[in-house]
């Protein structure tokens, strides 16, 4: 005998059902959309981060990251006079392909295989283009070991960062950002100072963090994950799409407030914004996230690769300053294990 619901029952199921949708997590596809405009750019960023490791060039388009004219053959970086070694190869390579493009502006027609593969570039190439490619082309080194090195460190790290970003109510996907950021190198230190597995400056991170001539909590992995699980919280409270609010972890809020008060949306930013601050890096950091994601869940994934553990970790908080040498006493620690 089939079985009989009955009304009041019917209506209380269907009230946990729609309670269930409503409060269902949406699918990071929606969080995390990725936008026709930005295709052609995480594919550039996948292969970044997959294909290319840091002894290859990759000379592009810098506005359309789908014409690849080449890729250079780099000295490894670590190599006696690599830089100067690598500087010359960037230089005649670059200017190898300006011939080329000059070429063509002047209707000069392709002889060779390569010129006709960067003709290819340009089905409906005119002198104006070639020329503006010409002035266009960038170089972008590779990162594929470096990223390979970045998932190893990551496994020391995840299982907590996730559970800091899940007691802020925040997407659990935020966690592979730092692949873009530092490839999850505690220590990492950038040229405009950005500090940490975060990289925060430390104009931004004062506001979050102890910086000061004693401490910098930019380098301790878990402080710093706290102040960019509230930066990035309170980037979203303002903008309203994690699009725009993980442009603004690297361009600042005040930089996008204004971008989404003149263009509107995350795509016509993309599209059309232009400033003296809003240049390449901060219009392509939204695809380098999403390309970041999707290579470092394929690489997880891999049974061949080794991911570094968690290692046990207690935080005590002294009352004051102690002298190193007390605490090292106090705890038997050896002078190696206190450095690390």
């Amino acid at each position: 005998m089939p079985s009989i619901l009955r009304p009041g029952k019917r209506c209380f199921a269907l009230i946990l059902t729609l309670a269930l949708l409503v409060t269902a997590r949406p699918a990071a596809a929606e969080l995390f959309p990725l936008y026709p405009s930005i295709k052609n750019n995480v594919a550039f960023w996948e292969d970044v981060y997959s294909r290319y490791s840091t002894t290859q060039g990759i000379l592009h388009d810098q506005d359309d990251l789908q014409k690849v004219y080449g890729v250079v053959e780099l000295v490894h970086w670590d190599a006696p006079g690599s830089a100067h070694l690598n500087k010359e190869r960037i230089k005649s390579a670059r200017q190898r392909y300006k011939s080329i493009l000059e070429n063509l502006a002047g209707d000069k027609p392709p002889r060779t295989a390569e010129e006709k593969r960067v003709a290819a570039l340009f089905p409906r190439g005119s002198r104006h283009s070639f020329l503006k490619a010409r002035d266009n082309i960038r170089l972008q080194v590779g990162q594929k070991d470096r990223f390979l090195e970045g998932i190893i460190r990551s496994g020391a790290y995840l299982p907590t960062i996730r559970k800091i970003l899940q007691n802020h109510d925040l997407p659990a996907e935020l966690a592979y950002l730092p692949h873009v950021e530092s490839s999850f190198n505690p220590m990492a230190y950038s040229k405009a100072g950005a500090s940490g597995l975060w990289q925060f400056t430390r104009s931004t991170g004062v506001q979050f963090l102890t910086i000061n001539d004693e401490v910098d909590e930019r380098s301790d992995p878990y402080f710093s994950t706290e102040a960019a699980a509230r930066f990035l919280k309170e980037n979203y409270a303002q903008l309203g799409t994690w699009p725009l609010a993980i442009t603004a972890y690297n361009h600042g809020r005040a930089g996008m407030v204004r971008a989404v008060r003149e263009k509107g949306t995350y795509e016509k930013i993309f599209k059309t914004h232009e400033t003296e601050l809003f240049k390449f890096a901060s219009r392509n950091f939204y695809s380098e996230f999403l390309a970041a994601m999707n290579v470092a869940r394929r690489l997880e994934n891999d049974p061949r690769i080794i991911r570094d553990q968690p290692e046990g970790t207690l935080l005590l908080r002294l009352a004051g300053y102690a002298r190193t040498s007390d605490i090292r006493a106090h705890f038997r620690i050896a002078a190696e294990d206190f450095a690390a």
